[in-house]
């Protein structure tokens, strides 16, 4: 059952509690590889269900608009002092909802709309709120866009010079959300020094790995970075914007009352549970066991015939492309699904699918390293995502591979199931 228990809910709204005991089942009978998924400690839990939740605390810590925050300003101070000892950054916001306000507050910090900004192209591995089409980052402001090469599925820094020598961008995002390989942060400093931009690294991603020594940090090279808090950090659905001392006024006032109002006290006290535990030398341990464990998997399905984007992986992300398997990465997403295996469906450089029928599937292994799962393990796993994929449509076999990975993950604690 759900750990912690939850009796009152289950008193008071019996539905909603079976569908939280529903979910929790779930996640514990699955392998979750969804590569912005993870699992969060029963205190993180507990700190997020919290009656801070019942605080409202508009502005900073010391200079709030409500009284009453004789409680809530040292919890977000922990938040803060803990976020720039962990990164080691001059400054740290923790109050931003998610990694999309985390994004829009870099752009009411640096740029009036109409001006350039220039990110990873989406199909590329980019992010929706580095300026893409759809995006009010792309209607708002004028996007450059730079992607990969086609041969090796990597960017390429001479392109995206060219590129920001053309269009002089005030603002350049290095990141995204399907990049396997690691990110050049000195060589797009480098770039953004010589065209006057400021450079932003969303680590959304990476952090846990950037925070475990597990890849390299953009500090000392981006300006601003920004980061959701959940992923391979393990810690709750919010996010925080770092930056440099110059650029801290400038982040502050974007966030509040630039873009939102008071922030979420029960997700900051969660925020700083998992940074605490971040902190704590057995996380660096867990960041490179999510590389090993990646870079496993990715073995094991290149010896299965599988397609790569770039080839493998210097992280915890794995993107299949299944262009040459003959089936697109929506069915197979929902056969790996049936099978045990949470996956999504994901569009790959180049690709001549639609973004809703994509041809491509991105894995990724912090999840499962939570739980335990090591590189011994990730061969049986590409044997099942290989069986899952050829089975589109063979509910028995899908079924039967659910049943062995139900029986695997049940020798694995979960956090939040008892």
């Amino acid at each position: 059952m759900h750990d912690p228990a939850i009796p009152s809910l289950t008193g008071a709204d019996p539905e909603i509690a079976r569908l939280v005991q529903a979910e929790a089942r779930r996640q514990f009978e699955k392998v979750r590889l969804i590569a912005s998924e993870n699992y969060v400690s029963t205190a993180v839990l507990e700190a997020t269900g919290s009656v801070l939740t019942n605080k409202y605390s508009e502005g900073y810590a010391g200079r709030r608009y409500y009284e009453g925050q004789q409680v809530v300003d040292p919890v977000e101070e922990l938040a803060v002092t803990r976020a720039r000892t962990l990164f080691g950054v001059d400054h740290a916001n923790v109050q931003p909802y998610s990694g999309s306000p985390a994004n829009l507050a870099v752009y009411l910090a640096f740029l009036e709309p109409g001006d350039t900004v220039m990110g990873m192209a989406l199909p590329a591995g980019g992010h929706l709120t580095h300026g893409w089409g759809v995006s009010a980052t792309g209607k708002w402001f004028r996007s450059a866009q730079y992607g990969v090469r086609k041969e090796t599925g990597v960017v390429d820094l001479d392109e995206v010079r060219d590129l920001a020598r053309a269009e002089r961008p005030k603002v350049i995002f290095c990141g995204g959300t399907a990049i396997p390989r690691t990110i050049d942060f000195p060589g797009f400093a480098e770039i953004a020094r010589e065209v006057g931009a400021v450079l932003v690294a969303d680590i959304a991603h990476i952090a846990g790995l950037v925070a475990g020594g597990a890849h390299p940090s953009p500090v000392g090279h981006a300006q601003v970075i920004t980061t959701t808090t959940h992923k391979t950090l393990r810690g709750p659905r919010g996010a925080m914007v770092l930056s440099d001392a110059e650029h801290a006024k400038a982040v502050d006032k974007a966030v509040f009352p630039g873009l939102q109002g008071g922030p979420h006290n029960h997700t900051t006290a969660a925020i700083a549970v998992a940074l605490g535990e971040a902190l704590d030398p057995s996380f660096g341990l867990y960041a490179h066991a999510v590389v090993q464990n990646a870079r496993a998997l990715a073995a094991a399905l290149l010896d299965r015939g599988f397609d790569l984007v770039s080839g493998g992986t210097d992280n915890h992300l794995v993107l299949l492309d299944l262009t040459g398997r003959g089936v697109g990465g929506k069915p197979a997403a929902k056969a790996l699904d049936r099978a045990g295996i949470e996956a999504n469906y994901n569009t790959v450089p180049f690709d001549p699918r639609k973004p809703f029928d994509p041809s491509g599937v991105r894995l990724g292994t912090a999840a499962v390293t939570t739980r335990g799962l090591t590189e011994e393990q990730m061969p049986r796993v590409a044997e099942w995502i290989d069986r899952a994929v050829t089975a589109v449509g063979d509910e028995g076999e899908l079924d039967r591979i659910a049943g062995e990975v139900a029986e695997l993950m049940s020798g694995y604690p979960m956090p939040g199931w008892a």
